[in-house]
């Protein structure tokens, strides 16, 4: 048995037909703005409302003042009821205007909050997924759910309802009414109207859609190229390599400014012209021509062509706003459908019961896993770990060394078996209690962006001075910290600039501070300074005294003390021993252990030339 990680958002299953994808692609795109945006439809649907009274209002001054033409040319003009019929079109006009205000805030501040919660929402829903999910993504894809996805969401709720409403109301209202003064010359202003439709159909085509989506993908490829071209610049530059991580992020760039070119040229084109098609003056010469076509022929009053000149003529203006919101209505839906998929990313399930006292007792019982490309990871691992020993994973790359470190504080959870913490199952623990009872020091170094001090209360926020400073200089990174300008207070990234090794022996010394009866320590140490590595193996030596401590080794060297080396390939576990039993076996490790030396040997050799 095994478990089946569910590939990243936008990753589809299989292959299915062109028509068929775009299809699929719309409908989950459909479903999820409808429930995305389903804690704000009903003050949405209040302004909608109001937006379509504002429409009304917006073509009935043009009625009034068709009326008051049609009364000028009477004999006698009544010229008060001309007045009255001015004055009701200007009081039509203020109260558009007021109720098109009203709507648009009460838009704009319904939106304002939804974010606010929303961001809320998404920040607790990255509290409970599981930590490998972090694992499998930058932090610039991180940033973008939380950011760029979420104001991506504007147009759909402060813009887009509105303005299909009016776009929709308007047109409705202004045709119902020529309908009624004549059918025929009503029929010539639907020409423009269907041309219209047709071009602004192939904006919204499933090219299009295609191009956005390639579009974002650069988008976001550009975004990760930045971060990892500014976080990891010292050390391409010092290993000589600027140019080829400038490269790779102008790779970028210039993928986005093509995908850009590509996506935004057949737009421009046919939004051209679809606007042309319903500009006032492009609708007048249609109307002009087909109505003196009707006055040869008899079939059409003259001064039924006043109406059609005044209130038809705006119908294409309602229409503008749809086309020049489809690629952030696009953009909207692509947002909603990754929000939405992210807010139904399984979460760690947890079923909490009461608490014991623990003593660090660690086994694993039938454990399997493999990741979403089903090939197993583990397979039927057994073991058990006690307290006060270290027990270290050795083995070839892609044996699953760091797969099994990582599903020990709940990266991931196992596919078939299970892990218990002094009998109970971890997935029993909640994520505060698993958390205070697992500490993990992993190659890839977290930290805030904060003061050196609050980076390390993370683990323990009520510790004290002394508590500290006692993690700190056990983890051989105290000195360090009075260098700097503030001392503890120095904040990262403003007063300090901590080397790969120095960050990892901070994370090292939170991991110490949190007190944790269990520590999972992936090559911990593999950024430490060589004169500094040996004190950091023995402060951790002499600190898991009464612990339960798991070591993933890359260099054997560095675990030749443990009280237990297990030896991992192909994801079971082969070989188990002390150093000495297991170089005496002549198996694996013995193989790994003449690898190592080797390579150690050759370090040897390079560094006595310069």
């Amino acid at each position: 048995m095994t478990v089946q990680v569910a590939p990243p958002p936008g990753v589809e299953s299989g292959n299915r037909p062109p028509k068929a994808a775009a299809k699929a692609q719309k409908q989950r795109e459909a479903l999820a703005r409808k429930e995305i945006l389903a804690p704000v439809s009903g003050m949405l649907t209040v302004a909608s409302l109001i937006v379509a009274v504002a429409s009304v209002c917006s073509v009935v001054p043009f009625l009034l003042i068709v009326a008051a033409c049609r009364e000028l040319l009477n004999t006698p003009v009544d010229t008060d009821r001309v007045w009255w019929l001015f004055g009701a079109a200007v009081i039509v006009l203020v109260t558009r205007a007021l109720l098109q205000a009203v709507a648009l805030t009460w838009s704009h501040a319904v939106d304002a909050g939804y974010q606010l919660t929303l961001r809320r929402l998404l920040a607790d829903k990255l509290t409970r997924v599981p930590l490998g999910w972090f694992g499998e993504r930058s932090s610039g894809e991180v940033k973008n759910y939380l950011r760029d996805d979420v104001e991506a969401l504007h147009y759909l709720v402060a813009h887009a309802r509105l303005e299909f409403v009016g776009a929709l109301v308007v047109p409705l209202v202004t045709l119902g009414y020529l309908v009624t003064v004549d059918f025929r010359l009503t029929l010539v202003l639907l020409i423009p109207l269907i041309a219209y439709f047709v071009l602004f159909g192939k904006i919204m085509d499933r090219d299009g859609r295609d191009r956005l989506a390639v579009y974002t993908r650069w988008e976001r490829r550009t975004a990760e190229a930045t971060i990892e071209f500014v976080d990891g610049i010292q050390v391409v530059r010092a290993f000589g390599q600027a140019g080829k991580a400038h490269k790779e992020f102008q790779d970028a760039v210039d993928g986005q400014v093509n995908a850009a070119h590509r996506m935004k040229m057949p737009i421009i084109r046919v939004q051209s012209a679809s606007d042309i098609v319903v500009m006032p003056v492009f609708v007048m010469l249609v109307v002009v021509l087909g109505g003196l076509a009707g006055v040869w022929l008899g079939w059409v009053d003259p001064l039924d062509m006043l109406p059609f000149l005044l209130v038809g003529l705006g119908i294409g203006s309602s229409l503008l706003g749809l086309g020049y919101g489809s690629q952030a209505l696009r953009a909207g839906g692509a947002a909603a459908l990754r929000l939405h998929e992210l807010m139904q990313t399984p979460e760690l399930e947890t079923a909490a019961t009461e608490a014991t006292a623990q003593t660090g007792i660690v086994r694993f019982e039938g454990v399997e896993f493999a990741y979403r490309t089903g090939h197993d990871v583990l397979r039927g691992i057994d073991l058990e770990l006690t307290p006060a020993t270290i027990t270290a994973l050795v083995g070839p790359s892609g044996s699953g060394k760091s797969t099994l470190a990582k599903l020990l504080p709940r990266f991931y959870d196992v596919g078939a078996g299970r892990i218990t913490i002094d009998g109970r199952d971890i997935r029993e623990f909640t994520s505060e209690e698993l958390y205070h009872t697992v500490g993990f020091v992993f190659q890839d170094v977290r930290l805030i962006r904060g003061s050196i001090r609050e980076n390390l209360l993370l683990a323990k926020p009520d510790a004290d001075d002394d508590a500290i400073e006692r993690a700190s200089t056990a983890a051989q990174i105290h000195d360090r910290i009075l260098a700097l300008p503030r001392g503890y207070d120095s904040e990262i990234g403003v007063d300090a600039t901590l080397s790969g090794g120095e960050a990892q022996r901070l994370s090292i010394a939170r991991a110490l501070l949190a007190d944790t009866p269990v520590l999972v320590l992936d090559e911990a140490t593999a950024f430490a300074d060589p004169e500094s590595e040996a004190a950091v193996q023995d402060a951790l030596a002499a600190l898991v005294a009464g612990r339960t401590v798991l070591v993933i080794a890359h260099r054997l060297h560095t675990i030749t003390g443990v009280d237990r080396i297990l030896v991992l390939d192909n994801g079971a576990i082969v070989e188990q021993g002390t150093h000495p039993q297991l170089r005496a076996a002549g198996g694996l490790y013995q193989q790994l252990w003449e690898i190592n030396e080797a390579a150690l040997g050759t370090l040897a050799l390079v560094e006595g030339t310069r």
